[in-house]
């Protein structure tokens, strides 16, 4: 028996050191362990995964009493909210949800036995498990760094109203738990058994209230700081801003005039978190059919680090949207003429190259369906294809007139124009948007086009025409818009079809969005392009994974500039050609190699092969996350460095030098993020390795000489 008590003493000791452990764990490095999973005890539910949790009372009513990040140990909940708010028919109500907390800056569990539901509210009826299912059905064809789907627990809430008027009414709320990331995706559904139509006017599917981020006698919602702990991101993103906070249309930081013991004396703190799209939703459901809202992704941040929080952020876009992952080698070909296409395939397939888009201005025209125009573009994919080369193409929305029957129409004058980014463009609710996404699947399936690059629609735009057959009205304009364009990528993305555009559509398919520039300055003298390229780089991927992204190399003068600004003729520009390929290869960024060929000697078509035999070599690492080390500024050195704990090669540091000198410097190498905690294995490009002892920062100071105008690597393993 006391044998028995130490060895239960033992392996109880054992249990605690190991949940220490896993705690202490850095997600960020080493996620393995973290698994999604749904508890009850009574009348409590809880869903977690080691890394957050999100705890629920079931009865009276169906509400969430607790949100923590279990890295940090903070809770995030001050109060109980409902769990979202609806509008139907014109009225609002609240779903789940209790009342009567004493105090609205924090919540004692004691106070939730005596506090209350309202009968007017959507009630909860149950609730299911079940594993996350897709939301894209992506099935990956090319390289992509994960081809794995987010794993996890889906908890569903179902509701239903005791008003007459919305019997045969359910609301259902789900949240996907990921497993590995402090992440949670919240949405709703509606479904209407009720025989009759049901109008679907706001639906708000997320209502926080948060621990406020400061506290200020005087101060307005929007100058004060809102949360730092949790990143909100939908799918309902718009404006063309390259940025996600920028494009984000849902996420609203409000007053809670409720919260009476706060500082604010007017009550103004931003400390009540809703999600919903400003023009609302105002669509019908027909009987037997159903609504699903925007998706909301909740990720919990555990520092004020712009570099941390930027890796969390990639990490989730790597889990919820692993299709992003996949980067192709392609070029912009700048004629549609057969031979050339033909000739620009031999050379990608000569030099190592994956794709050609038929880029603007190649006359290419994927709206034309006629039998000679499928014919032609299907012969050229098949030689492509023969060649394990992919071909897609660019095809413009925006930024055109088509007529006054089409165009959207301007809410203050009712006539065409007043399109968000100023003058005319089609509403892709018109008879003539509509044509144009069946023109274009029925272009890529005839043809086999691989490839598909959308310049807009930009479904922001509010249409107040009432003859469009996709929408009914202004108020339905915008949502409607949305939600075709999204379905049309996700068919796409499920087709199997790679997918650039220039709008934040990443979580419903979408491949790559440009990383970030400034056109005209193509037109600059090439030394300026290739530091301006750089910060773009550096800037561009603080938020985005080096995937996500495309830059820009103009082959040919593109907004002017002359012979300064361009690298054509190639062989008289050897040493512009390889530093910019360098630099964005090195950077794991894709960049749209626009002209007429990618070689014109014999010299130009070795430096390509060697460039790309080594990207191709380093791919793994190239593609994983950037720690930005210093921003070019063209007077002294200037790098990134990827960091990949679970690869081959935990690290590759890229290094520049924009002066007409060598410089040698010490450079201190961040290395927390590659795993390695006491020692590193360093090399110079392909040399010899040297060990390096990491300092009290997890930092390898390494001795480094740059060539002029040049750059070098290193290989940390």
């Amino acid at each position: 028996m006391m044998i028995q008590k130490k060895l239960a003493l033992i392996a109880g000791y054992l249990l605690v050191s190991a949940t220490c452990f896993a705690q202490r764990q850095d997600w960020l490095v080493n996620n393995t362990g973290y698994k999604a999973a749904v508890s009850e005890n009574g009348s409590n539910l809880t869903i977690s995964n080691g890394l957050l949790s999100r705890g629920f009372v079931l009865g009276p009513n169906a509400a969430c009493i607790d949100f923590r990040n279990l890295s940090s140990g903070e809770q995030l909940l001050r109060a109980v909210k409902p769990e979202a708010r609806i509008t139907l028919n014109g009225k609002t109500f609240n779903v789940g949800g209790l009342y009567g907390q004493p105090q609205q800056a924090y919540l004692l569990p004691a106070w939730l036995k005596d506090m209350k539901n309202d009968v007017a509210d959507f009630q909860y009826v149950s609730h299911t498990v079940k594993p996350v299912p897709p939301y894209v059905h992506w099935k990956p064809k090319l390289w992509a760094l994960n081809r794995q789907q987010p794993p996890g627990k889906m908890l569903t809430f179902t509701y239903t109203s005791g008003q007459p008027e919305l019997k045969g009414v359910r609301v259902l709320v789900h949240y996907e738990l990921y497993d590995g990331i402090p992440l949670v995706c919240k949405w709703l559904s509606i479904e209407n058994t009720s025989g009759t139509a049901l109008q679907v006017n706001q639906v708000v599917n997320e209502v926080l209230a948060t621990v406020e981020e400061e506290s200020a006698v005087v101060g307005e919602v929007n100058q004060m700081a809102t949360p730092h702990n949790i990143y909100i991101e939908s799918n309902y993103a718009f404006n063309n801003a390259m940025k996600a906070n920028l494009s984000d249309q849902t996420t609203h930081w409000k007053a809670d005039s409720t919260y009476r013991s706060q500082v604010n004396y007017n009550y103004t703190t931003p400390c009540l978190l809703e999600v919903y799209p400003v023009q609302g939703v105002n669509i019908s459901i027909a009987p037997g059919g159903n609504y699903s809202s925007i998706r909301t992704y909740e990720l919990l941040l555990d520092s004020y680090d712009r570099e941390r929080n930027g890796l969390a952020q990639r990490a989730m876009y790597r889990t919820i949207a692993p299709w992003t992952t996949q980067n192709p080698i392609f070029m912009h070909l700048v004629s549609s003429d057969p031979e050339r296409v033909r000739s620009i395939i031999d050379q990608c397939a000569a030099t190592g190259y994956e794709g050609v888009i038929l880029s603007f201005g190649s006359n290419l025209n994927m709206e034309d369906t006629s039998a000679a125009n499928i014919r032609k573009f299907k012969e050229l994919t098949d030689y492509a294809h023969a060649k394990n080369i992919l071909l897609g193409g660019y095809s413009l929305f925006s930024s055109r007139r088509i007529s006054d029957e089409d165009d959207v129409i301007d809410p203050k004058t009712g006539k065409p124009g007043g399109a968000m980014f100023g003058g005319h463009a089609p509403c892709l609710g018109s008879k003539w948007g509509i044509a144009y996404l069946q023109k274009i699947k029925y272009f890529i399936s005839r043809t086999g086009f691989d490839i598909f690059e959308n310049d807009g629609p930009y479904p922001g735009d509010l249409c107040a025409s009432t003859t469009h057959p996709g929408h009914k009205g202004l108020d339905d304009s915008q949502w409607t818009q949305m939600e075709q364009q999204k379905k049309f990528y996700r068919e796409l993305n499920e087709m199997g079809i790679y997918i650039n555009a220039p709008d934040w559509y990443f979580l419903d398919g979408t491949h790559k969005i440009a990383v970030g520039y400034r056109e005209t300055n193509f037109s600059l003298p090439r030394e300026q392009q290739v530091i301006l390229n750089r910060q773009n780089i550096y800037d561009g991927t603080w938020e985005k994974t080096p995937s996500m992204g495309w830059g820009f190399v103009p082959l040919t003068q593109y907004h002017g500039g002359g012979a300064e600004a361009t690298l054509e003729p190639l062989k008289d520009h050897l040493h512009a050609y390889e530093n910019l390929m360098m630099q964005y290869y090195g950077a794991g960024v894709q960049a749209c190699y626009r002209g007429p060929r990618l070689y014109d000697t014999d010299a130009t078509k070795a430096l390509v092969q060697k460039v790309i035999s080594w990207y191709k070599k380093y791919r793994g690492i190239l593609n994983t996350d950037i720690i930005h080390l210093r921003r070019a500024d063209g007077r002294d050195w200037d790098g990134i460095l990827h960091a990949d704990p679970k690869g081959k090669y935990k690290g590759l540091a890229m290094l520049y030098n924009p002066l007409t000198t060598p410089m040698t410097r010490e450079v201190a190498l961040p290395l927390y993020y590659t795993g390695l905690d006491k020692q590193a294995s360093i090399r110079e490009k392909e040399g010899a390795p040297q060990k390096y002892t990491l300092n009290r920062q997890y930092e390898a100071l390494v001795k480094v000489t740059i060539p002029a105008q040049g750059y070098t690597w290193l290989v940390i393993e």
